[in-house]
């Protein structure tokens, strides 16, 4: 005999939270592109990583790209913005992009 309280609570442990969704499909995402990607500061965007010993004076030797992992409609200015412990926010050039193909 089956308890009624007791299919509901099985049936709700079945169902995944869009939280652990999103970090499973963002795991899955940086598990194809090793070493390419890396997270960033909000959850539904990643970026390229950064070479270990780039001098901030100069250029990057690849193009850096950034990935929304959301919706986020074609033809949307995006600004960039990057900084670390010493400096919050650095002083980027051709910091401003139009996102396109998604």
């Amino acid at each position: 005999m089956h308890l009624t309280g007791q299919e509901n609570m099985n049936e709700s442990e079945n169902f995944i939270s869009a939280e652990v969704l999103a970090e499973r499909t963002l795991d899955s995402l940086l598990a194809e592109h090793p070493g390419e990607l890396t997270r960033t500061g909000c959850p539904h965007v990643v970026c390229t990583v950064l070479p270990t010993h780039w001098r901030s004076n100069k250029t990057l030797p690849i193009a850096f790209k950034v990935v929304a992992l959301g919706d986020v409609m074609d033809g949307t200015i995006v600004t960039i913005r990057a900084g670390n412990d010493e400096n919050y926010c650095g002083e980027l050039r051709n910091c401003t992009a139009v996102m396109k193909n998604q």
